[in-house]
């Protein structure tokens, strides 16, 4: 039976949405994702964030853009993410 349960779950993702913050690295992202819960006791919704690692094989993503991730096989110590696609491109202005 637990081989049943580990089937259905493998095949899904989990992905997320975020901005790109650093582009420093070769072929690396980083991205910053934000999140809003619920405070247990007051109630008041309250913005939490993660920095992650994604793996940008191309690297086709600019700081400032707006990108989709999916958790992977860990790709390097820090990079279990890949990049799935770039929802937004920020447009930089030169002059």
């Amino acid at each position: 039976m637990s081989e049943e349960k580990a089937e259905a779950t493998s095949g899904q993702s989990r992905s997320v949405q975020g901005s790109v913050e650093s582009v420093k690295m070769d072929k690396t992202i980083t991205v910053l994702v934000e999140r809003q819960l619920r405070h247990p006791l007051y109630k008041k919704y309250i913005r939490r964030s993660t920095r992650l690692h994604a793996h940008d094989a191309e690297n086709e993503c600019q700081k400032g853009d707006v990108v989709i991730i999916e958790e992977c096989r860990p790709i390097s110590k820090s990079k279990s993410w890949r990049l799935v696609k770039v929802v937004s491109r920020l447009d930089k202005v030169e002059g």
